[in-house]
């Protein structure tokens, strides 16, 4: 299926099918110098399938994992655009997993100052989530996607058939950003996570969420109020993720862990049982005053109070603006 996304600039389209990626040709307009994103993680034959329907296709294979989305790859990606002589009428193409198209997409915004983005995401966690909404950014001084811009990709192409090759853990760590979805704005999708088989139901799953993701960015593009739903459970999670010895967690690990403080004791004794379910964590070790430190440099802080998404009932959510002291006290209490 077409789901159109509209922006400020116009918009673009998210293609979700099974097989696309061998078409990508037929969806973008790839009959040009495109650089081409990928990390070793990711199966090479995913690159190549969509090399081979570019017209001047170079490829640029980056170490797996978040410490690649650092300057030093952003620098590489764009040595290798002047060096082949990119110009603003070529592309840059995302293959993989959230780090690759945050940074991908950063490079081919600032590459003289903007030229066309393409975004094949290939695992869930991109396919639900970051692939949608035109974030795009790297991580500086081990503060999360710090350094970024709001760059809309030209097109966005789901197969879910790239899923295939994941493990189950990377595989529900994308399904917490699914699940925390569908707590602020969709409780029949939190009913497929708590009483129906998750995994059969992966392809409903991403399409319920992509269309939750799509009506809160269309309507908020660039995170003035409505967007901030988006970062239930993140300002725990990308706290956790900023300390070196927590690297083993995966993003949406850190936001299962993020979400249970910031809702009623009715909804996490709902929630905590899907966690379970999913094989994911529910608590953390790490010294309180450590997570708090590492909050005080969240985006979503103003002067001396903290915006925090807060859900008391499956399906909706308030955004709460507490002084930041206040946050960190109940904080320190939950995670004593």
């Amino acid at each position: 299926m077409t789901i159109p996304v509209k922006t400020g600039g116009g918009g673009y389209n998210i293609f979700l099918e099974r097989g696309a990626l061998k078409k990508a040709g037929g969806y973008f307009d790839l009959k040009r110098r495109a650089l081409i994103v990928t990390d070793s993680g990711v199966p090479c034959e995913y690159a190549a399938a969509a090399a081979e329907q570019c017209g001047k296709p170079f490829t640029v294979t980056v170490p797996e994992g978040e410490p690649s989305k650092c300057f030093d790859t952003y620098k590489l990606l764009l040595k290798k655009l002047v060096k082949n002589g990119f110009t603003r009428s070529d592309c840059v193409v995302a293959v993989g997993g959230g780090v690759v198209g945050d940074m991908a997409g950063f490079a081919a915004a600032s590459y003289m100052r903007g030229i066309d983005f393409y975004n094949i995401p290939t695992t869930v966690l991109s396919q639900v989530d970051s692939s949608v909404g035109g974030k795009v950014a790297i991580d500086f001084e081990g503060y999360k996607n710090i350094v970024g811009a709001f760059y809309p990709p030209s097109g966005v192409i789901i197969d879910p058939d790239t899923l295939s090759t994941l493990s189950e853990r990377q595989i529900s760590n994308g399904l917490a950003e699914a699940l925390k979805m569908s707590m602020t704005s969709d409780s029949e999708l939190f009913g497929i996570f708590e009483n129906e088989d998750i995994y059969g139901n992966i392809d409903v799953i991403i399409e319920r969420s992509v269309k939750i993701k799509r009506a809160v960015v269309e309507r908020d593009e660039k995170e003035s109020g409505l967007r901030k739903i988006l970062n239930f459970g993140h300002t725990i999670a990308h706290a956790i993720e900023s300390q070196n010895d927590m690297r083993g967690l995966y993003h949406g690990e850190c936001v299962a862990i993020g979400m249970i403080p910031m809702c009623s004791e009715p909804v996490r004794e709902r929630l905590i049982p899907i966690l379970k379910k999913l094989r994911l964590p529910t608590g953390t070790e790490i010294d309180p005053d450590r997570l708090i430190n590492a909050m005080r440099h969240d985006k979503k802080i103003a002067g001396d109070e903290i915006t925090v998404i807060y859900v008391s009932q499956i399906g909706s959510c308030e955004m709460k603006t507490v002084p930041f002291e206040q946050f960190a006290g109940e904080i320190k209490e939950i995670f004593r």
